[in-house]
């Protein structure tokens, strides 16, 4: 597990729930967070846009099957505070991200902690904040 604490996007969080290229590596920190008592980190807003994917993507079933099994997950969800908005709309302002990105690189900024994602859009903010590729 990275030294620094970690945010997972909604990117990562997907590929672990459908299998996709990355998910081994997600499973791999998730594993080593429950090991550890050092949960990983995601806003709500990251996990409301995991919500919408799934149901649009997958259907209900596929999201309550995932919502079981997130319940027992080590991610710390984050809710989506003034000083967290203040940040997030300040990346928004100066890059080209979704706002639900940009949520999650306010908290990886706030907690000082690396962005676990796959997500293009992040490239622009590799002097910001610390980003690990899934592939």
């Amino acid at each position: 597990m990275p030294a620094a604490p970690v945010v997972l996007d909604s990117h990562a969080l997907l590929a672990y729930f459908r299998n996709e290229p990355g998910a081994e590596f997600v499973e791999g920190l998730l594993l080593k967070a429950a090991a550890a008592d050092r949960p990983l980190h995601m806003t709500e807003v990251n996990y409301a846009e995991v919500k919408y994917t799934l149901i649009r993507k997958d259907g209900m079933a596929a999201w309550e099957d995932s919502a079981h099994t997130l319940a027992g997950l080590p991610i710390e969800f984050h809710p989506a505070t003034r000083a967290l908005a203040d940040v997030a709309a300040d990346f928004k302002a100066r890059y080209k991200l979704s706002l639900a990105d940009a949520f999650s690189a306010a908290l990886a900024k706030e907690r000082k902690a690396e962005l676990i994602t796959r997500d293009p859009e992040f490239k622009a903010l590799d002097k910001e904040i610390k980003i690990g590729w899934l592939s």
